[in-house]
């Protein structure tokens, strides 16, 4: 190697230790192996910098002492030259010295050389000597010995000079608390909406709902991410596109089965609403359902609103009374919705039938079939009466309803399940369906002679997402009566579908206001529990409770329910593939590709990001490859199918691992090939950033625990990948993402929670 290299050294004035040990290593690195490198003293430098081409530098000091060693005339290899002293276990033993320097042990060289080794571990020591005083060489007679005789070698010593010349303080204080210098292109990054969320011109608006659970039961997985996990999802994703996003839900408090469990808990309607609205907000909150606003049905406004659009329909001559026969219990003198009646299936003989479905063979039901019919009030024999209540005439509404039904489900690319079902009860023929109930409790009917009669709670239930919004904010309208500037993106199971596709948009067209109306929907078939149903009572599937009390973190629950989601068949729980997701994905891909970088980079670069050139790899290949995948993350999230987008997500990771192979990083490569590895790091640690803006929608926890380890701000998601954060930067501490979970616990959980072993 020629000996005519030259460049220049900028030496800082020393604040503390950590840059005491900086001007050491490479000082005297450039003394002894590069004598033609000039220094210079730079008082607004932060940090040792070596100026080694235009507009390149190396800052981190160990990098620059190896990269000078590389370009002297030595036939010792780097790996060599260290052979003695394996740097990082060295260093992590110095910067773990207790304060209680008496206690620390360190290996000594028997030899003071001036050897790359020896120089690095001596800059390292000279360091903490300063932040700790000579107690630390007097706990150790070699290191002491060793020290006075490395400090008389000329460079050395001229070095040492430089330090105290830089300083006035002969013991340095320590560091200052670190903080890290962010250097991140502004333009990337993710600043979450302050204050209340209103529409604005000029912008993507986006409204989203996931459907209302209802309040007489704790949710379970499989209503979990039916609704309010993929609703999630979809809303952290518009947010981190910079869409204008509102994301709002709430319990559906009124109806049958409300008293009923009322009934069963012996408290009112109202306690057991409140009861379990806390609940229900309890379970999404460890889910980290990142709800706008989470609210309730039963409140002025819902009662305002309902009777608004059911006085606009009666005005409208939507509505009609109508006679039916309904059960009557004689003995407390009052009618009887379908629930409040119990008696034997007539289809597979199960002794305790409701009057609307049977929990023996599922099938549905009218209170009019059951065999010996009996009050669940107070089991007395109901007797035929007839009863007056509103009808909503969907027969004069269909036209308008298929019509904007068939373009509201091309423009908004609804979910083929949704599609099928709408399609099937348009194509039987709407026909006018009751609106009220014989119940107290629930949203009253606004006529005189209706003062005992509530409105049906699928009539009422759907309002509530306008209700909500106007707990939410005063000027609920800006959200609900501009369909020219807010698209309505609605989130549920698929047994929910007519009453969101039919029922909801009737009432709305009824009314012939303007209203924002559903644009795209995404429902979902059924999540099974390991080849049966969910069940509270029979104690059979895991609950939104149970999932806390597994212990494994909200983010794992999250990416297994999101990679099981039903969108267009059934999917099966399994506690096997539970763990294995765990173990065989998210660790080994996810986990293991950022670990392995960021620890890297602590060992290696003392936690900074190095200068750095993309053009020392093949980065139009990498770019090319990760912007096909990100364009199809996109497409993907679009559209609603999230299993999918979340597989390309896993991709995009793997890609990053695979990056890392190909170009092997590891000591060697930082050692002869310094451009490269410095390439490596800065790329790889962008994939990083972009990984925890792509992955933020699913496990919004491990998001969290990713950007914190690249001492960075929350990142938009972006169209195409690039290189945002820059050389110079500080990256934080290296963490675990996730942990291995044992499989002796899929037996313990298969047996706490009634599965079924494959």
């Amino acid at each position: 190697m020629s000996n005519q290299f030259s460049t220049t050294l900028n030496i800082p004035f020393v604040k503390d230790a950590v840059v005491a040990s900086q001007i050491i290593k490479a000082s005297v690195a450039a003394a002894v192996f590069h004598p033609a490198v000039s220094s210079v003293l730079d008082d607004e430098a932060p940090k040792v910098s070596l100026h080694i081409a235009p507009e390149r530098f190396l800052t981190e000091p160990n990098a620059i002492a190896r990269y000078l060693f590389s370009l002297s005339d030595s036939t010792t290899d780097i790996e060599t030259n260290l052979i003695a002293f394996d740097e990082s276990k060295i260093y992590s033993l110095l910067i773990s010295t207790a304060k209680d320097a008496d206690a620390a042990q360190f290996p000594v060289p028997k030899k003071a050389e001036t050897t790359l080794g020896q120089i690095i571990y001596f800059g390292g020591v000279f360091g903490l000597v300063h932040k700790y005083s000579d107690k630390l060489l007097e706990s150790n007679t070699d290191l002491k010995a060793w020290y006075a005789e490395f400090s008389k070698i000329p460079a050395v010593a001229a070095a040492i000079n430089t330090v105290a010349s830089r300083t006035a303080k002969k013991a340095l204080p320590p560091p200052p608390e670190h903080t890290g210098r962010v250097n991140i292109n502004p333009k990337a990054e993710y600043k979450k909406l302050e204050g209340k969320i209103l529409p604005k011109d000029g912008q993507r608006n986006i409204l989203i709902t996931s459907a209302l659970p209802y309040v007489n039961n704790v949710p379970h997985l499989g209503n979990i991410v039916g609704s309010v996990l993929s609703a999630d999802i979809y809303a952290r994703y518009a947010k981190q596109r910079g869409y204008n996003t509102l994301f709002v839900c709430g319990t559906d408090e009124y109806g049958t089965a409300t008293e009923t469990k009322a009934l069963e808990e012996k408290v009112t309607p109202e306690a057991l609403c409140t009861k379990y609205h806390a609940i229900h907000k309890a379970v999404y909150d460890w889910f980290q359902i990142g709800f706008d606003y989470f609210g309730r049905t039963t409140t002025e406004k819902q009662t305002e609103i309902a009777q608004h659009i059911f006085l606009e329909l009666n005005k409208n001559g939507f509505l009609e009374e109508q006679a039916t026969e309904q059960l009557y219990c004689p003995v407390h003198n009052g009618f009887l919705a379908d629930r409040f009646v119990e008696g034997t299936c007539p289809k597979c003989g199960y002794e305790d039938a409701r009057g609307d479905q049977c929990d023996g063979c599922g099938n549905l039901l009218n209170p009019f079939e059951l065999i010996k019919p009996r009050c669940k009030l107070d089991n007395a024999s109901p007797v035929p009466k007839s009863s007056k209540h509103i009808f909503l005439l969907l027969d004069k509404l269909q036209d308008k309803v298929q019509a904007w039904g068939e373009k509201a489900q091309v423009e908004g690319n609804w979910s083929q399940n949704s599609r099928t079902i709408t399609h099937s009860w348009l194509k039987q023929g709407l026909h006018p369906r009751c609106i009220t109930r014989d119940l107290k409790w629930g949203t009253p009917v606004p006529l005189e002679a209706y003062d005992q009669k509530v409105l049906y709670v699928w009539f009422d239930a759907c309002i509530g997402y306008i209700s909500i919004t106007a707990n939410y904010v005063d000027d609920w309208e800006a959200w609900w009566r501009h369909p020219e500037s807010v698209e309505l993106f609605q989130f549920m199971g698929k047994d929910n579908v007519p009453f969101h596709t039919v029922v909801f948009p009737a009432s709305q067209i009824g009314t012939g206001e303007k209203w924002t109306m559903l644009n795209h929907l995404s429902t979902t078939e059924y999540l099974q529990y390991e080849g049966g149903k969910f069940s509270k009572s029979r104690n059979i599937g895991v609950f939104g409770n149970n999932a806390q009390e597994t212990g494994i973190p909200p983010s794992v629950w999250r990416y297994y329910l999101a990679s099981s989601r039903p969108e267009t068949s059934d999917t099966q729980f399994s506690w096997d593939e539970f763990v294995a997701a765990n173990n065989n994905e998210l660790l080994p891909n996810l986990g293991n590709f950022v670990n392995r970088l960021v620890k890297f980079v602590n060992a290696k670069q003392n936690g900074v990001i190095p200068e750095y050139d993309p053009s020392f790899v093949d980065y139009p290949a990498l770019k090319a490859d990760i912007d096909a995948l990100l364009k199809s993350y996109n497409t993907s999230m679009e559209a609603t199918n999230l299993r999918k987008a979340l597989e390309i997500a896993m991709q995009i990771s793997s890609r990053g691992n695979l990056f890392l192979q190909e170009n092997k990083l590891d000591n060697s490569l930082l050692a002869n090939n310094p451009e490269k590895a410095a390439a490596v790091i800065g790329v790889g640690i962008n994939i990083i950033y972009l990984l925890s803006a792509i992955f933020a929608p699913y496990i919004p926890e491990t998001a969290e625990g990713i950007i914190k380890q690249l001492n960075a701000p929350p990142r938009l998601i972006p169209d195409e990948f690039s290189l945002d954060i820059l050389g110079g930067h500080n990256i934080g501490k290296s963490a675990y993402l996730f942990s291995r979970i044992e499989s002796a616990k899929v037996d313990e959980w298969r047996s706490k929670y009634g599965g079924k072993k494959e």
